[in-house]
């Protein structure tokens, strides 16, 4: 047992060496972000600006141009030359140039410059840094970019002009499961962002009303989609958008859990009657009666006897009876029972 405790003992000690050792290497050779130079945003933006420092900026017009401070210009202020003094900007014994990332924008710095923007228009907050590796953000944000392109004033919105590549643009935000249904919590936000990527003609694609179409025949007709696209000029939904393409074989689930509200878009005393009736010419949906109407006690006359079934289903959820009942305007059809006598 002793042998086991010693054992324990000195296994902890060498992992604290060797983390000890990672520790003191990191920090005399990079900080934790991998930086290898010192360099405070906050400190030198009270000295000089930008474009002092980043000399390059001024004739760059591509992200993969050299955008980083030169050796030259950090001349200006500090003698470059005093070998003593190098651990002011570099961390021990690493002296090799910052290597350029690449990046998947078109940007040009030139132009931007020449429209009498200042640096800090686009980073903003750069010069709260005291450090490299505190700079998380020193990279615009779409929003910052959509300030002026928003296809409102001068600079275009599309993709293209600032995306090498528009194969994948979905956000993160986007990606969760069933975003269709979530999205609203997003869009509901104070500081949601939408309109950067779609327009009102987004929305529309699957919330164009449908509930108030006029068919001249005395009812309202609710249309899933319109085969052309358009019904009385307006842009209809698409039904591929909005449900699964087996969706008629699995509605009936959403419907009984009220996992969806469907009277948003269908008037349900017309639309379902369209594929459960009688008449239907689909013959797997034609005429089903539910197989709680065929209890023999699904109806139940007589003082006390409750209704029978019929009377609880429709006390649990009245909306799904009238899916059935009550269709085109016909008189509702529990008072032809429920009646109160006149005397």
């Amino acid at each position: 047992m002793k042998i086991k405790y010693y054992y324990g003992i000195l296994t902890v000690l060498l992992l604290s060496a060797l983390i000890l050792s990672a520790s003191t290497s990191l920090t005399k050779n990079e900080d934790a972000s991998g930086s290898k130079i010192k360099f405070s945003h906050k400190l030198h933006s009270e000295l000089a600006d930008c474009k002092t420092c980043h000399s390059p900026i001024s004739d760059a017009k591509s992200l993969t141009d050299r955008l980083l401070p030169l050796k030259e210009d950090c001349k200006t202020c500090h003698d470059v030359e005093d070998t003593d003094a190098c651990n002011t900007c570099h961390y021990e014994d690493v002296y090799e140039p910052l290597p350029i990332k690449t990046s998947e924008l078109l940007f040009n710095h030139k132009l931007h410059l020449t429209i009498n923007l200042e640096c800090t228009d686009c980073h903003r907050g750069i010069t709260d840094f005291d450090n490299i590796s505190e700079a998380k953000h020193k990279n615009p944000p779409m929003e910052s970019c959509y300030t002026c392109h928003n296809d409102k004033s001068v600079a275009t919105n599309a993709c293209e002009s600032c995306h090498i590549s528009t194969v994948n643009l979905t956000p993160q935000t986007h990606k969760v499961v069933d975003f269709k249904k979530s999205h609203k919590i997003l869009a509901n936000t104070k500081d949601a962002n939408c309109m950067m990527c779609h327009d009102n003609n987004s929305c529309e694609s699957c919330h164009v009303g449908t509930t108030m179409l006029k068919t001249g025949v005395g009812f309202e007709l609710n249309l899933p989609y319109s085969p052309t696209g358009f019904v009385d000029g307006q842009t209809q939904q698409q039904i591929t958008r909005v449900h699964d393409l087996n969706y008629r074989f699995t509605h009936g689930i959403d419907l009984k859990g009220k996992n969806s509200e469907c009277q948003t878009c269908h008037q349900v005393e017309v639309f379902c009657m369209d594929c459960h009736n009688t008449t239907s010419g689909d013959i797997s949906l034609g005429g089903i009666m539910p197989s709680t109407h065929l209890s023999p006690t699904f109806v139940l006359i007589g003082k006390g006897s409750g209704g029978g079934e019929h009377a609880r289903l429709a006390r649990r959820d009245l909306e799904r009876c009238i899916s059935c009942h009550d269709t085109k305007n016909a008189d509702p059809v529990c008072i032809t029972c429920h009646t109160d006598v006149l005397k």
